[in-house]
């Protein structure tokens, strides 16, 4: 393999896939990137078995070939050498050669063929949809994903199609976030679990615009964004049936103005027990008081100008799970639904239903 790229052809796609490279790898070849050259142009897969990244750049190849190199070596060379530099990259038996200008660096390679790459997905089903509309899905729903939980389908995010809809709903059994947007045209009903670190590396890449294909396959799913093809396994499991948790009857519900509601939990959760997070809510016509304690006998307390006229009612939560929701909420005020002290509560927009977050109580 023979090669002469400009440093910043290269280092866009090396920027994009080095985040799925783990730095302790069980298998060395995963620390590795594969470099294929054919055709005027250089493909850059990073893989962890789990989640697969394919970037590519053009470049001026003088002989194709593939090969596996490290890759944050590989990445921090390309850094480290002025901008506008150009880099000849050229294989010699077990070793890559890298020059730009006065710098040569000699890397260790391992053969392409022992590589694992994920080819054919056997996609049951394509979507097009928007980078905006995608990224506002996950961006409205991750931070509810579980993290570590026995419960390993719990431990990522639920893609759904259902009529015409794009669904995303995440829970860590504490609390649920739902988000869907209207795609326009009618779609076969299907449910794919997204590995919480598949998500977070999709997050990484979105940010463009323009139309996304989504490919959803039996044990995988694949979207291609521009230049960069995203690959990851599915969690096998059953996803919780999250409709149930989904509070119908609220005959409580309080409208708060969003911003002031924010401010004055995180005033009252400085005082809240460090490891608990809890924080009570009372509840009564056109008011509202938070109150927070720790094991230390310090204690908080803010009063709150509501828009309520049901049940007094006084209910504890994890702050940071209301902060979360209000945090994904846009919109200048909330409407906080309940049934009583001891039912889960839900947040959203005001009138509208395309994003909702329920928060469960906790006992203090």
């Amino acid at each position: 393999m023979k090669l002469t790229v400009g440093r910043e052809a290269l280092l866009k796609p090396l920027q994009a896939v080095i985040g799925v490279v783990e730095r302790r790898q069980t298998m060395p070849i995963l620390a590795n990137v594969l470099l294929v050259a054919k055709n005027g142009e250089v493909a850059v897969t990073a893989t962890d078995l789990e989640v697969e990244l394919v970037a590519v750049a053009e470049v001026q190849v003088h002989t194709a070939g593939e090969v596996t190199v490290p890759g944050r070596k590989l990445l921090d060379i390309c850094r480290a050498l002025p901008d506008n530099a150009e880099i000849s990259i050229s294989q010699s038996g077990e070793k890559l050669s890298v020059k730009s200008g006065r710098s040569k660096f000699s890397l260790t390679t391992l053969p392409a063929a022992e590589f694992p790459t994920i080819d054919d997905i056997n996609a049951g089903q394509s979507i097009s949809v928007s980078q905006g509309t995608l990224g506002r899905l996950l961006e409205k729903t991750h931070f509810s994903m579980a993290q570590q939980d026995v419960r390993y389908y719990l431990n990522g995010l639920l893609l759904e199609t259902s009529g015409t809809s794009l669904r995303t709903v995440a829970t860590d059994g504490h609390r649920l976030a739902l988000c869907e947007a209207e795609l326009g045209k009618k779609m076969p009903d299907q449910q794919v679990i997204v590995p919480r670190k598949g998500v977070l590396e999709l997050q990484r890449l979105m940010g463009g615009e323009g139309e996304l294909k989504v490919e959803l396959g039996s044990n995988h799913v694949r979207i291609q964004l521009e230049g960069i093809r995203f690959t990851s396994k599915l969690i096998d499991g059953r996803f919780p049936e999250y409709e149930r948790v989904i509070p119908q009857d609220t005959k409580n519900a309080l409208t708060a103005d969003r911003g002031l509601f924010r401010a004055a939990l995180q005033r009252t959760a400085i005082l809240s027990n460090e490891k608990y997070r809890g924080i009570r809510l009372m509840i009564r016509e056109n008011a509202m008081t938070l109150q927070a304690h720790n094991p230390e006998q310090e204690e908080a307390e803010e009063e709150l100008e509501i828009q309520y006229t049901g049940e007094e009612i006084e209910i504890g939560f994890n702050v940071n799970y209301l902060l979360d929701a209000l945090g994904a909420i846009e919109s200048e005020e909330i409407t906080l639904s309940l049934v009583d002290g001891n039912s889960s509560c839900l947040l959203r927009k005001p009138g509208k239903d395309d994003c909702k977050y329920v928060v469960m109580p906790m006992r203090l």
